[in-house]
Formats: structure tokens, C-alpha cells, sequence
């Protein structure tokens, strides 16, 4: 890790943009018509694990649906749960937008605590599979969260499907997964 001071340096090109949503298959079909994303992949009460947000020991129950748009996977939250997450720091139950860039780091421990450092204070810590997580609070500075995420091969495949199946996608079958 570099103690680089642009965030180009420290966190490369993003990989992600991230909406909460009421209904992420709603969503979902609204991006494929509207927008022309797709197709998208809807994973329903994606188990987290080791949940610690803001110092404490928390839960994240949330159902998302990942497309690619371009060069970008847009993913779109479904937060279940009415408590304390980093979903919820932005947007009660019912709101929606923008919520999150996201970005691969080779290192998250040292990139995360360079953020704070910067003054984006880390808000939750998690683990989906095999895939460790943070969500940086840039909101202060940038209005959303920062996702980090730690590669993993699970995570790099599953990036790789929804590119690949976006490539020369003719529009069937948008809604994958549920």
C-alpha cells in the first residue's frame, strides 16, 4: 500500500455504482427498460457474516440484483431490515438512491485506515462467502459510502459472469437468479 494522496492512486477505477432500492427485482426490470443494464443477476437474503458496523456487532439483511452497464456493474440494494446499517444511514425504509461506489483494493486493512485518515471513517466491516468487505463513510466529502472490497476469486468470477453475460446480451431473459 502506497501512501499515495489521490484517490486514484489508493483506490484504482471504480468497479461498482450502488442504489438502494425499495424492490431490487422492480429496480431491476426499471434498469433494463430505462437504461438498457443488464442482465441482472438477483440474489435474495445474500448471507453476510461477521457484521460489525460502527464498533458493534451487527446485521446486514439485504437482497441485491448486479448488472453490468457499460463498463460498470450497477448493483441495486434491498436493505430488509429497519435497524442501524450503512444502507440505513442514508435511506430510511422507502427512500432510495444513490448509496455506494465501489472499488477492488489489493490491501483493506492499510486502504481503509488511509481513508480515515482522510476523514472516512469506516462504518461497517463484513464477509459475504469468502469475500471480506468495508463501507467507508465518504458522505462528508462525496454525498455516498465507498465499498472496498478484498479480491477474491469468488468475487473476481462473479464479476467476470455479469460482464460476460451483459457481452452481446439481446435483452431475454433480464431478471437471472431467483
Amino acid at each position: 500500500m502506497n501512501t499515495a494522496d489521490s484517490s486514484d492512486e489508493v483506490l484504482g477505477p471504480p468497479v461498482q455504482i450502488a442504489y438502494a432500492v425499495n424492490d431490487a427485482a422492480e429496480a431491476a426490470a426499471m434498469w433494463v427498460k430505462r437504461f438498457g443494464a443488464g442482465p441482472f443477476f438477483i440474489n435474495e437474503h445474500i448471507p453476510v457474516t461477521d457484521v460489525v458496523y460502527r464498533g458493534k456487532p451487527g446485521v446486514f439483511d439485504h437482497t441485491s440484483a448486479y448488472g453490468q452497464w457499460g463498463e460498470i456493474m450497477v448493483e441495486l440494494v434491498q436493505d430488509h431490515g429497519v435497524g442501524e446499517s450503512a444502507v440505513r444511514d442514508m435511506y430510511a425504509p422507502g427512500k432510495t438512491g444513490l448509496h455506494h461506489v465501489a472499488y477492488i483494493v489489493e490491501d483493506l486493512a492499510a486502504t481503509t485506515q488511509l481513508l480515515g485518515e482522510w476523514g472516512y471513517p469506516l462504518a461497517m466491516a463484513a464477509t459475504a462467502g469468502t469475500t471480506r468487505f468495508h463501507f467507508v463513510d465518504a458522505r462528508a466529502h462525496l454525498g455516498h459510502f465507498l465499498e472496498l472490497y478484498e479480491p477474491s476469486d469468488g468475487l473476481l468470477g462473479f464479476y467476470a459472469m455479469v460482464r460476460d453475460a451483459a457481452a452481446g446480451w439481446d435483452g431475454s431473459d433480464p431478471l437471472r437468479g431467483r
